[in-house]
């Protein structure tokens, strides 16, 4: 049943079956292990015998928290349990606490009826399938019924949000001139119905419209805000009022997606593009990590800011890998998550949304206006195929594109931007028998004629993603 609810990147699954108090305690146990065990020879780590716990609001992640709590202190961690809160508040807690690691009890933008486990270590690094995940599944399998395995590791609560608002707001700079920015704001019924009374009201400068920020349990739509459906009460709101931006927040408040004020929605690569400025500040030893996806107007911004692009593998795990190493200002996906120096390499939902504040009440001209030249260029969008032999049609396009720059960062990436006027990413999934194509073009005549070559190649198209 364990081996069910490990994903590459996280713990997730229905509840109670396959995931229940049983199972989590036995994972909290095993992480409990292995976190420490990282721990211990960790450089600048203040309490190595420490986890931070957390949760969001499901119905299930009390309960889930208690045993994922008695899971870990059975295995002699000490537990500082900081409540009800958004992902990013635990990836800083670990670090303002200086811990061993910290798991919040969540399933992000899942629906109800599922929970989970996003596992972090030493300064709040990813723990994912490469970095540490099978390693707690291996033991958690090994372990028997709760209480087989009994420490004494202790527990204490502590109530962190005034911190963890300084830490945000050292993001946010109120407008000029006294203006103030109407936001309508979509909790989705999750953790931004917290986040945003907690750190922002307020705030001057600021007016915030709040819509599905009721805690209850259940949500009135699926709390993903990269589905389109799901953005049209943010859309609706901002028009309806004359707001200057919409933000519709994830399940677990760690994404944030925005509308401009005529209620348009902002691709993710175009806003990372209008941030460039803003994190480089004019420096010229700044590196910009993006998903590897984004527009090429992206990649151009940045070095128009005088800063050194650099692509990242689609993934939380390896976006923040690369912000790391690269010592990297900013990041950002196209999924919606944002990365920050500044926040312990970590993304961040709440960061996000202060930063296009800050940017928006520096100029009197409205979002739209500071997006629309990153907009250029005409984009295929994700779009799915259902492949026997995913390997044979990579190897095929590497082939048939022989002649142009072709990267293996993740999938294959075809770029022939400057002789033919286009590039394009096709990447395989990790759980279906699906290929992802993603591509650009300088204009709308190459963008179709490309299509047209590659969906032949690619085989049936996917409509249910």
């Amino acid at each position: 049943m364990i081996s069910k609810v490990f994903k590459a990147y996280d713990v997730r699954a229905v509840y109670p079956d396959p995931l229940n108090e049983d199972v989590v305690w036995k994972i909290g146990c095993a992480a409990g292990q292995f976190l420490l065990d990282q721990a211990k020879g960790a450089s600048g780590v203040d309490k190595p015998d420490t986890v931070v716990v957390s949760r969001d609001m499901r119905p299930s992640s009390e309960a889930l928290a208690k045993s994922l709590s008695d899971g870990l202190r059975a295995a002699g961690a000490n537990v500082i349990d900081v409540g009800m809160c958004d992902t990013s508040f635990i990836y800083f807690a670990v670090n303002h606490l200086s811990t061993a690691g910290g798991i919040q009890v969540t399933a992000s933008h899942n629906p109800i009826e599922y929970n989970g486990l996003k596992i972090s270590g030493v300064q709040a690094k990813p723990i994912g399938a490469a970095t540490g995940l099978k390693t707690i599944q291996k033991i958690a399998e090994s372990l028997g019924e709760p209480g087989s395995v009994s420490g004494d590791g202790g527990y204490q609560e502590q109530d962190l949000w005034s911190e963890y608002r300084d830490h945000v707001l050292q993001f946010y700079n109120p407008p000029a001139d006294g203006r103030v920015i109407k936001v309508a704001i979509d909790a989705s019924n999750g953790m931004g119905g917290k986040l945003v009374p907690k750190v922002f009201d307020g705030l001057d400068g600021l007016e915030i419209i709040p819509i599905n920020f009721e805690i209850t349990g259940s949500f009135v739509h699926e709390p993903n805000p990269l589905e389109a459906k799901n953005m049209k009460p943010t859309q609706d709101a901002v028009v309806d009022h004359g707001a200057n931006l919409g933000a519709c927040f994830d399940g677990d408040a760690d994404r944030c997606i925005l509308c401009d004020e005529n209620g348009q929605i902002i691709g993710c690569d175009h806003l990372t593009a209008m941030l460039v400025s803003h994190f480089v500040g004019g420096k010229s030893d700044e590196t910009i990590v993006y998903d590897l996806r984004s527009s090429k107007a992206l990649e151009e911004a940045i070095r128009a800011a005088g800063a050194t692009p650099r692509k990242g593998k689609v993934g939380h795990v390896f976006m923040k890998e690369a912000l790391r190493d690269s010592g990297g200002v900013f990041g950002g996906e196209l999924s919606g998550h944002f990365y920050f120096r500044d926040s312990f390499y970590t993304d961040s939902g709440a960061i996000t949304f202060a930063a296009v504040l800050s940017v928006l009440g520096q100029t009197k001209q409205p979002l739209s206006a500071l997006i629309r030249p990153f907009k250029r260029y005409p984009q295929s969008g994700e779009i799915n195929f259902r492949v026997d032999d995913k390997d044979a049609v990579l190897k095929a396009m590497e082939e048939k594109f022989a002649s142009a720059e072709i990267s293996k960062l993740d999938g294959v990436s075809i770029d022939q931007w400057d002789d033919e006027g286009f590039w394009f990413n096709v990447r395989a999934s990790n759980t279906e028998p699906l290929l992802r194509l993603n591509a650009e073009a300088k204009d709308a005549e190459k963008l179709d004629a490309l299509l047209g070559e590659l969906r032949p190649m690619l085989g049936t198209e996917d409509s249910g993603h």
